[in-house]
This record gives C-alpha cells, sequence and structure tokens, in this order.
C-alpha cells in the first residue's frame, strides 16, 4: 500500500504485477475500499499491472468535504495515473466504479486502453432516493453506517450466496460499516447527480459491460440500454446480484480477463 498526494487530497493505492506489463486500473464501488477486488487481483496480475485504489472518501483516502461528483472522481484516477507515470491504462470499475469509467470513456477515452464497467447504469437511482440516504447517513453517523452494512447484504449478493458464503459476505459488508458516514454521504452525492444517458455515444474506446442477473439495483436493462448507446460494445451477464466480481469471482476474472486481452 501507498499514497499518493493530489491538489486536495491522497488516495490510497495499490500497485501489483510485472513492471512493464500494461496497466489496468480497479475502481470500487460505493461503500467498498480496493479489498473489494482481492478475489480478482492474483488472475489479473498475471497479464497486468494491477492498480487498485481507494475512492476519495472511502478507505485509506482523504475525506475530504463533500458533496463530490463524478468529474472530480475522475479526475482523481488521472491524477493518480499522472502521478504514477502511466500515459494509458484499461479501466474496470463496478457500480460508482462504473460511473467513473463511464466518466473516463466520455471525456478521456484518448487514455484508455479498453473499459469494463460493471453492475452500474448511465443514471442510477433518483434524486429523491439518493437524498433520503444522504441524510440518514449525516444524522445518523456511525451507527447509520452499520445500519447500511447490514441492509446491503440483500441488494449486493443473492440470498443463496449469502447463505452459503456468510465469512465473505461479512468481509465485504464491514467495509461499508467502516466508511466514514462523511465521505459516503460526498460519494451519495456523486452517484445522484450523474446523469450520462445522452452522452454514452461518444464513448469509442472498446467497451465491455457486464450485468448481475439477479441485481436489483443496476438491472440489466441498464446494461442493454448502455450496450445500445456505446458504438460496438459488448454485454455478459453473470448469475449474480450487485457485487458479481465477489458472487462469481472466476467466471468474471476469466470473462473480464478475456476481454481486456482481446484483439
Amino acid at each position: 500500500m501507498a499514497t499518493v498526494k493530489l491538489d486536495d487530497c491522497e488516495l490510497n493505492y495499490c500497485l501489483e504485477g510485472p513492471v512493464d506489463a500494461p496497466v489496468l486500473v480497479l475502481s470500487n464501488s460505493l461503500g467498498t475500499d480496493l479489498h473489494m477486488w482481492d478475489a480478482q487481483a492474483p488472475a489479473f496480475s498475471e497479464c497486468f499491472r494491477v492498480l487498485r485504489y481507494d475512492t476519495r472518501g472511502h478507505g485509506g483516502s482523504s475525506v475530504t468535504p463533500g458533496p463530490y461528483s463524478i468529474e472530480q472522481l475522475g479526475r482523481d484516477v488521472l491524477g493518480l495515473v499522472d502521478a504514477l507515470g502511466v500515459d494509458r491504462f484499461a479501466f474496470c470499475g463496478l457500480s460508482m466504479g462504473g460511473l467513473i469509467g463511464q466518466w473516463l470513456g466520455i471525456n478521456a477515452g484518448e487514455r484508455l486502453t479498453r473499459l469494463v464497467i460493471c453492475n452500474t447504469g448511465a443514471k442510477i437511482g433518483t434524486h429523491e432516493i439518493w437524498n433520503e440516504r444522504i441524510n440518514t447517513v449525516l444524522q445518523g453517523g456511525e451507527q447509520a453506517m452499520r445500519d447500511m452494512r447490514d441492509a446491503s447484504v440483500s441488494r449486493w449478493f443473492t440470498p443463496a450466496f449469502a447463505q452459503q458464503q456468510p465469512l465473505e459476505v461479512d468481509c465485504i459488508t464491514q467495509m461499508i460499516a467502516g466508511t466514514s458516514p462523511q465521505g459516503y454521504a460526498a460519494n451519495c452525492a456523486a452517484v445522484r447527480d450523474a446523469d450520462y444517458r445522452e452522452q454514452l455515444g461518444t464513448i469509442k474506446v472498446p467497451t465491455l459491460i457486464v450485468c448481475g442477473a439477479k441485481d436489483p439495483v443496476t438491472t440489466t436493462e441498464h446494461g442493454r440500454f448502455m450496450q445500445a448507446s456505446i458504438p460496438g460494445a459488448e454485454l455478459i451477464e453473470l448469475d449474480a446480484a450487485h457485487l458479481s466480481n465477489v458472487e462469481q469471482r472466476n467466471a468474471f476474472a476469466k470473462k473480464v480477463q478475456a476481454f481486456l486481452v482481446s484483439r
């Protein structure tokens, strides 16, 4: 683990894999940290220099005053890779990380070699839903984050996986309980305000969309809309809820890596 100092924050990151390999950036979902990619990091590191990081407001990265925007979070990614001397890179983001990926594809496509956007949408939820969550978290503080941990299980995992893999589920959901309420709320605002439905057509980088067949948050219909809007985009559907990389760890790694190394 190491940190990079940007203009107004520090980002915690982990860089692993062959020094001369192409770079793959992994971006976490709302309420998690870079450890949500622990299952994929070894496989991806065989072919890539894997760069995982904690999004601003999460994990070991700075909690700066909010609200944040997806543009701000996307510029954090560019600041991070610039600080590490990386020119072009592949990007894989899930949920909020997928929104960051869309922003990069629209606004910094020349920096990307491949784009993978997982369990996400061009527009996620409504202002009312996000404002209610922001208010709940800011008023309830750390207890509200612990409550959010328990509520997240049904959104993030199918009932069968939650029953069969309780330790793995607990490992992931503890991340949300440990997230700063202020950082979480600031990132909720970023997701609330993001809407790329009219801009997806400008993405020119080869793109893979990963959906969870049982995802109640960002459904396959969200994925189909993005596929129809992004020229040449591919789509795969996994038997999972919202955190498809955790629930279908091996299938996710195999299919995403196949796309990333394809010609």
